[in-house]
């Protein structure tokens, strides 16, 4: 009978530990409370924290250990490449699903080069969302057939020319390029990026070369115009 006991107080506690705990990283309220529902309507998931800047995400990330991360792309104090980037380093292998509004054809492949485990676009919806994260809780990775493919391309040694110039930066430049295109001047970033404006200037100039524009301001124009082409409506 005393046995009987002991097994009923503990198997709440343990029924609380089979929990997955998921950190959910996004600069907008709305979506963060839409994911937070989300996970707590699944019985074997809840939410153990959430952050709208990659430095809250970083030190919250580091105390509560999470076993997957949601992040976003575009932070209001960040990039999540880069945040993926530093999680890696400080926890190897944590499990992260990067949901965004961007296409994936843009973000995707550096995501899972960085070290994500998958890439869906917010507009797929809760179930697709669902689906995500229990793909990358079960360590595949989930991305659409077309980045798949492209990605097997791209291992194999058939990978197709770069469709646009864009793509032949390197995740820093491209995410230097994109704060160009939204009107940040160089100290700006620089501060954004935590880097020295001299360390912008050297992006500026292999960001130029890449894309073969002569100027600083046809760079402007170059980047501000492609990032209103890209901008989800």
């Amino acid at each position: 009978m005393k046995d009987q006991r002991k097994a009923d107080i503990t198997r709440p506690a343990l029924s609380r530990r089979r929990k997955t705990r998921i950190f959910i990283v996004d600069d907008h309220p709305m979506m963060r409370q839409g994911l937070s529902q989300l996970i707590g309507n699944e019985p074997d998931l809840e939410l153990c924290g959430e952050a709208e800047d990659t430095a809250t995400a970083v030190e919250q990330i580091d105390k509560l250990k999470p076993d997957l991360a949601i992040i976003d792309i575009s932070l209001r104090s960040g990039n999540g490449i880069e945040l993926i980037k530093d999680l890696q380093a400080r926890r190897p292998g944590l499990p992260v699903l990067v949901l965004s509004m961007h296409d994936e054809s843009l973000y995707a492949e550096r995501v899972l080069r960085a070290g994500g485990r998958g890439y869906i676009m917010k507009q797929e919806g809760g179930k697709k969302i669902m689906q995500g994260i229990r793909q990358v809780l079960a360590g595949e990775t989930c991305v659409s057939a077309a980045i798949s493919s492209q990605i097997v391309d791209s291992v194999a040694g058939r990978r197709k020319p770069a469709a646009s110039p864009v793509e032949t930066l390197t995740d820093r430049e491209f995410e230097v390029f994109q704060l160009i295109g939204q009107g940040r001047a160089t100290k700006q970033i620089a501060e954004q990026l935590r880097v020295s404006v001299k360390t912008v200037e050297v992006h500026r100039v292999n960001i130029k070369k890449k894309l073969k524009v002569g100027s600083i301001p046809e760079l402007i124009r170059f980047a501000v115009r492609w990032g209103e082409s890209k901008n989800p409506q």
